[in-house]
């Protein structure tokens, strides 16, 4: 049973999401956003966001997050706590099921964003903002003049490792492997960083702590051999997962898994848009993210206009 019509319906209520709901809203369309959580998305588990235009001192990611709620609110977009079960982005108009009923809409925004990768650690999940971090652009100023271990290899894991080194007094760079994946243009500038160690061929098989992180026991993967690394925080850069399984087989997708969508945040299928970390993009960011937001109404009521 379809419960409504909207001229756009946006899944994923993240600073990408409600800036479409509130660029849709004040342009006239009628809006829903669908939302599993809470306003905010990821955005809403970061305590303090440093890098966000408007807030000189930083801002709590929960309070960002209804403050985004209520200007769209503000022009009448609708919103609703209800998780996604199914869609159907081929059919005309696009139907979009949740436990509490089905919805139909003209345009579809995909904003449901990408989740980190975890270390698999049972005390990870509780020291969340607690010393545990997964975004050295939007967490590093916290840890300012501390010291700091950044696990992972790859790009992400270097490029945070070599910013944190110039705000951090020291920085461990620890991954399991003897050698580095990142680019190689990367490795020159992290030989001749000072306060960064690169330790090889370890992991990180627990976390220290108190009431905040206090250190981490390094497990050497090739002697099994334990160490303890005293440290204030935790860069967890070991990949991202984005949140587009529901998804699969309806839209494009890179190889891993972000929906295919460039600047105009236009996906393989007419009327569906992708915007924010769920996207293809070189940088997930609470700014890039909104501004995803504002584009992907814009090309929505171009579409809405020519369907006419």
């Amino acid at each position: 049973m379809i419960e409504a019509s909207y001229d756009t319906v946006i899944i994923g209520g993240g600073p990408g999401g409600y800036t479409a709901a509130l660029y849709c809203a004040r342009a006239g369309l009628k809006t829903l956003l669908l939302e599993k959580l809470s306003p905010g998305g990821q955005m809403a588990t970061t305590s303090q966001v440093d890098n966000y235009p408007g807030f000189e001192n930083g801002v709590d990611g929960f309070e960002l997050g209804e403050k985004m709620k209520q200007g769209a609110d503000r022009f009448g977009a609708e919103s609703a706590l209800s998780e996604v079960t199914a869609v159907d982005l081929a059919s005309s108009p696009k139907r979009i099921v949740t436990p509490d009923g089905a919805y139909e809409a003209k345009t579809v925004i995909l904003a449901t964003g990408a989740s980190p990768r975890t270390l698999g650690l049972p005390e990870e999940a509780r020291l969340v903002s607690r010393g545990v971090a997964y975004c050295a652009t939007c967490d590093g100023m916290l840890y300012k003049g501390k010291t700091v271990i950044v696990s992972g290899g790859g790009d992400t894991a270097v490029t945070d490792a070599l910013f944190l080194s110039k705000i951090c007094s020291r920085v461990y760079l620890v991954h399991r492997r003897d050698t580095l994946r990142a680019s190689k243009s990367f490795l020159a500038a992290l030989r001749s960083a000072p306060n960064l160690t690169f330790i090889a061929d370890s992991r990180i098989s627990g976390i220290l702590y108190d009431k905040k992180v206090t250190g981490a026991k390094i497990e050497n993967v090739k002697t099994g051999g334990l160490t303890e690394l005293a440290c204030d925080g935790i860069f967890v850069a070991i990949g991202r997962i984005p949140n587009s399984g529901l998804f699969r087989g309806q839209v494009d997708m890179d190889e891993s898994g972000y929906i295919v969508a460039d600047e105009t945040t236009r996906t393989s299928v007419p009327g569906v848009f992708a915007v924010g970390d769920v996207r293809t993009k070189p940088l997930r960011q609470i700014v890039t993210a909104a501004s995803d937001g504002a584009v992907a109404s814009k090309f929505a009521e171009e579409y809405l206009m020519e369907d006419r």
